[in-house]
């Protein structure tokens, strides 16, 4: 993992959650210590409040419906030569099968482009996706679940380099050109991927997969770690929008 991808993880975990909480709490902490109790209350007060409203399945919902409803599932009418998969998590624990050794929204990535890649001829799949802090990278990992669901590997293009959503566009330009090419990432992060695509010249067509969006969600519902996981995903993704956009101002 470059310098550089990793200052940007850390960057960005302040403003997720996780983050907000922790930052909360140790201001908390340190007010405690230095005796002044009125500021440590009021701290420790919204760290709690914090923690409570992103676990709170509405507003969990709100966060990521906003980011999912932006593009509709792909209609399988359009004949496009090119899938791009764009990476995610895995492990290479060889205790597990390969379908249990890539994440959850890897594994729906991989379905839906074999899918896609099943209901159009002579269409070839794109993975990209580097090692992370594993010895495989995720795009061989990715590569390999479809081989096992019967794709040809000669139907499959690998390049395990790119450590994000920007190097895997560039990547994918190389071999597209201005083409149309379908896009299949999770739905909550297909806004970014599309407006970084898009910003390159490109001309992506979405197909989203692994929603956590809930259009029939009680506002009853109490606070869970679900839906904690849930806000994080989003707010990852507002983070990430929001540093594109700004990116692209100064650059």
């Amino acid at each position: 993992m470059s310098f550089g991808l990793l200052i940007k993880k850390f960057i960005s975990f302040f403003f997720e959650p996780i983050g907000i909480v922790t930052t909360l709490l140790l201001l908390g902490l340190y007010y405690l210590y230095r005796k002044k109790e009125k500021r440590a209350k009021n701290f420790f007060l919204g760290t709690v409040v914090t923690l409570l409203f992103f676990s709170y399945p509405p507003f969990a919902n709100f966060l990521i419906s906003n980011l999912e409803n932006r593009y509709q599932k792909y209609d399988y009418t359009q004949e496009i030569q090119y899938i791009h998969i764009l990476g995610n998590g895995h492990t290479t624990d060889q205790t597990q099968p390969i379908s249990s050794q890539i994440s959850n929204d890897g594994t729906k990535r991989v379905l839906e482009g074999v899918i896609l890649h099943r209901n159009i001829p002579d269409s070839k799949i794109i993975f990209t996706g580097f090692a992370g802090r594993t010895d495989t990278p995720n795009a061989i990992m990715n590569a390999k679940l479809a081989l096992a669901l019967g794709v040809d590997e000669n139907s499959t293009i690998v390049n395990s380099l790119p450590e994000d959503t920007r190097e895997e566009a560039e990547f994918t330009k190389t071999v597209v050109g201005d083409k149309p090419f379908v896009l299949v990432t999770s739905a909550s992060h297909m806004p970014r991927a599309m407006m970084l695509f898009e910003s390159l010249g490109m001309h992506p067509i979405a197909a989203p997969t692994a929603f956590y969006k809930d259009d029939a969600i009680s506002w009853l519902k109490a606070p869970s770690a679900h839906a904690f996981f849930v806000s994080t995903l989003a707010m990852h993704e507002y983070v990430g929008i929001l540093y594109a956009k700004l990116k692209a101002v100064f650059s």
